[in-house]
């Protein structure tokens, strides 16, 4: 699970292999598989590095290489 915090400041723990895609609108929208959708602070960038750090930690780099 990667932390992203809504625009009200609330934390929320999201499922990154639900993230369908990240759109920055100006505000940062991800849209989930489910057609939920979040808007949040952190910019795409921040989103993907918290992504490959959260695959990197459960290993899923070792079966992709």
């Amino acid at each position: 699970m990667i932390e992203v915090t809504r625009l009200n400041g609330k934390t929320y723990w999201l499922n990154p292999h639900q993230i369908e895609t990240i759109e920055s609108n100006p505000d940062v929208t991800i849209k989930l598989l489910s057609g939920n959708t979040l808007i949040v602070k952190e910019t795409p960038e921040q989103i993907i590095d918290k992504i490959v750090s959260y695959r990197k930690r459960i290993g899923v780099f070792k079966n992709e290489l």
